[in-house]
């Protein structure tokens, strides 16, 4: 049980850190929001 709490811990956490890089650069949004879906889809395949 502990495996899966951690492991929903990694979405909001990429999700907090790609929310505050648009915040920073907005330049940067399509990137960041291409490296964010491409690794929670990796994570769910993974999972």
């Amino acid at each position: 049980m502990l495996v899966t709490t951690d492991f929903l811990r990694i979405p909001a956490a990429m999700a907090l850190i790609a929310g505050l890089i648009i915040l920073w650069r907005p330049q940067l949004l399509n990137y960041v929001v291409a490296i964010y879906l491409v690794s929670s889809g990796l994570l769910g395949l993974i999972h």
